[in-house]
């Protein structure tokens, strides 16, 4: 018998797969381009070239920056069985790069004037993970 069968019939979490190679090259580094090139999957990295562009006044890199992490987390999360829906939890470390890559294009979108991109980016981090979107907007 399955006690934790999901009764309510939502779609289960989503947790994406380590990458400790990655991100301990990040951790190490002050500058995350080297660690973007040399791990381009690695949507941390772009997250945080979004988070430092955006902090040096340029938006338009920030959203490109951020929409590659964003791109590179959905193919990760569509391979994890993410079917487009469902949670995707703050908690588990591997899943922040592309939660952090969301936060930063709806960022980078309100900042070049893109409202609905904005809004949706806000909307999706929420529903995605309300705790990603305490934890990243306060």
């Amino acid at each position: 018998m399955n006690l934790h069968r999901n009764l309510l019939n939502e779609p289960p979490e989503t947790r994406l797969a380590d990458d400790a190679e990655a991100r301990e090259a990040l951790a190490a580094s002050d500058d995350p381009t080297p660690v973007a090139g040399r791990f381009p999957s690695y949507s941390a990295a772009w997250a945080r070239l979004a988070e430092l562009a955006l902090a040096d006044g340029r938006p338009v890199a920030a959203y490109a920056y951020a929409r590659t992490g964003y791109h590179r987390g959905l193919d990760q999360l569509r391979r994890s069985g993410w079917k487009g829906h469902g949670p995707i939890p703050w908690e588990h470390e591997p899943n922040r790069g592309f939660l952090r890559a969301l936060h930063y294009l709806g960022k980078a979108s309100e900042a070049i004037g893109d409202t609905e991109e904005a809004e949706r980016c806000s909307t999706f981090l929420r529903e995605s993970s309300a705790e990603a979107d305490r934890a990243l907007n306060g």
